[in-house]
């Protein structure tokens, strides 16, 4: 079966999963040439190494908390927080807490 993708008008309910979040895996909303929407899952105690995107993103908090490494430093990054970041700026995403964030990335 084909990934389900929004479709412009189409409603996304982006409501905190609670107990289905421990059952959830991270999946793309949409994904067009320019613009890429992700609802990203990060486990407690697991993390994405640091990386590179080229385009600009934003991370949305939606539940749970992480930390958000920016080359020497970190920020915290807790439920309902936004946080935008630079596009080629390395960074990193640890899960303090199961997690659920909405990523956005401006593709160029």
């Amino acid at each position: 079966m084909a990934l389900h993708h929004a479709k412009p008008g189409e409603v996304v309910d982006l409501q905190p999963l609670g107990s289905k979040l421990k059952e959830t895996k991270s999946a793309a909303i949409i994904k067009s040439d320019h613009f890429e929407a992700i609802r990203l899952i990060v486990r407690a105690g697991s993390e994405i190494p640091a990386h590179e995107v080229s385009g600009n993103i934003t991370l949305h908090c939606l539940e749970g908390r992480v930390e958000i490494g920016l080359g020497d430093s970190t920020i915290e990054l807790k439920a309902n927080e936004w946080v935008y970041l630079d596009g080629g700026e390395s960074h990193s995403v640890k899960g303090i807490e199961d997690s659920s964030l909405l990523l956005t990335i401006l593709l160029e």
